[in-house]
């Protein structure tokens, strides 16, 4: 399925990785709730049409936990967020 939304000026269109669940060293799973809210993994999708970017389609980042607006397109999760909102580039 081709995406058809193109982010305008400084926005940049991620989407989410999905980290895997958190479990005790007992083996319990951890709820949603109780997890630590921390940076959100994502992979650029698509640039605005705005500024210079620092990240280019394919870049693997982290994006502020409270950040963005969530989008899902059929089964896929993905955020709309500002530059400003991307914290770093993870490099493999």
């Amino acid at each position: 399925m081709k995406l058809k939304i193109k982010p305008l000026g400084n926005r940049v269109l991620v989407k989410k990785i999905e980290e895997e669940e958190r479990r005790t060293p007992g083996g319990i799973v951890l709820p949603e709730s109780v997890k630590d809210e921390k940076a959100i993994k994502g992979e650029v999708v698509a640039l605005g049409t705005g500024e210079k970017f620092e990240v280019k389609v394919g870049d693997k980042i982290l994006i502020s936990a409270f950040s963005g607006t969530d989008i899902r397109i059929g089964e896929e999760k993905y955020l709309l967020v500002k530059t400003t909102d991307i914290l770093a580039v993870v490099e493999d």
